[in-house]
């Protein structure tokens, strides 16, 4: 079967954001005052071949950790759709 897995990649919480406050900045330079703490991530789709939900969750969750996320500066989260 085949899955997608959409993975969104984040900066911790704990951690200055950058990106995120830059753009705050320019959007409060716009006039959109409404707009705070701005953070600034990854989003990441992947097609992932594997016999079963529970293993391609798995592989999700391994290319994770390995490669997309660095887990000391940022978390992830995802969701797998079983594609037709």
């Amino acid at each position: 079967m085949k899955f997608t897995a959409h993975v969104n990649v984040m900066p911790l919480k704990e951690l200055l954001d950058p990106q995120g406050k830059a753009v705050t900045e320019s959007l409060h330079n716009l006039g959109l005052t409404q707009i705070d703490n701005v953070r600034i991530g990854k989003h990441i789709t992947l097609l992932i071949e594997a016999a079963s939900e529970e293993e391609a969750k798995a592989k999700t969750e391994e290319a994770c950790k390995k490669l997309l996320a660095n887990q000391v500066m940022e978390s992830f989260d995802f969701t797998l759709t079983a594609n037709a």
